[in-house]
Parts: structure tokens; C-alpha cells; sequence
């Protein structure tokens, strides 16, 4: 017994249709063309935006902040696998109880995770956002006056 199954289509598939049998291999689209001038100078905008000054202010406040905030987690975290497979004792000594480093450490993990999030969403708020939504409207505006006007 065959099953039929009925979104099995062989030829649409061009499985029952060998390139060597005569038949024609299939025709590769045409790349799409270059778009209207509208979005052509939009672009430009997209790009000049891009080059200029407030930019690239707004891209070193943001990696001023993330490349040392990540290095300094990865490391951490590095530091606690670490410690935890090369220093089994050192883990295990007992602080208070039945909690020991190796507790407190991963409880710091979650903490340093959470402060991170914090101070990131706090730098966002007091260092980038107000530049970067200046920036929005500038670009906006530009890209509306390239398309002729307010649509």
C-alpha cells in the first residue's frame, strides 16, 4: 500500500525532470534591478547619517560601555568555570552553613547579570537615547524631503 501523500508534487519539485534528459535546466531569475531615484536618495541619506559626527558619537557611547562590560562579565564568568573545575576544595569550603563559594559564586552570577542589565539600560537612558532620537527625527526628516514631502 502507497501512501499519497498530497503535498508531494514531483514536477513541481523537478524531481521527475533530469537536466541531462533535454529538458532545459531551470533559468535563474533576474538580479532586481536598481530601485526608483526616491530610494536611491534615501539611501544616500541612510549613508551620509551614517558618516556624520552625531553617529558616531552615539556608536562610542555604546561601545564604551559594551566592550568593557562584556570583557569584564566573560571573565568573571570564565574565572567561576574555571575555579569550579580546577578547584573542587576551594568551592566546597562552607561559608555560613550549608552554603559554600561555589554557591555564592553562582549566586553572583545572577547578580552581576542582573546589575549589568541595570547599569546598560540606565546608560542607554542617560547617555545614548536622547542623541539617538534626535538623530531618528534628523534622518526622518531628511529621507522625507528626498521623497518629496510628508506621505
Amino acid at each position: 500500500m502507497r501512501h499519497q501523500d498530497p503535498w508531494y508534487d514531483p514536477s513541481a519539485l523537478g524531481w521527475d525532470e533530469p537536466y541531462g534528459a533535454g529538458s532545459a535546466a531551470p533559468t535563474v531569475p533576474p538580479a532586481r534591478g536598481e530601485p526608483d531615484a526616491a530610494a536611491a536618495r534615501a539611501r544616500e541619506v541612510y549613508v551620509e547619517v551614517q558618516r556624520s559626527a552625531a553617529f558616531q558619537e552615539v556608536r562610542g557611547r555604546y561601545r564604551r560601555f559594551v566592550v568593557p562590560g562584556v570583557a569584564v562579565f566573560l571573565s568573571w564568568y570564565v574565572a567561576y568555570v574555571i575555579a569550579a573545575t580546577t578547584a573542587p576544595g576551594l568551592m566546597a569550603r562552607p561559608v555560613v552553613g550549608a552554603v559554600n563559594v561555589a554557591m555564592l559564586a553562582g549566586l553572583g552570577q545572577f547578580l552581576t547579570t542582573f546589575l549589568l542589565t541595570w547599569a546598560y539600560t540606565r546608560h542607554a537612558r542617560v547617555r545614548r537615547d536622547r542623541a539617538a532620537l534626535e538623530l531618528r527625527w534628523h534622518t526622518q526628516e531628511l529621507t522625507r524631503k528626498t521623497r518629496g514631502g510628508a506621505r
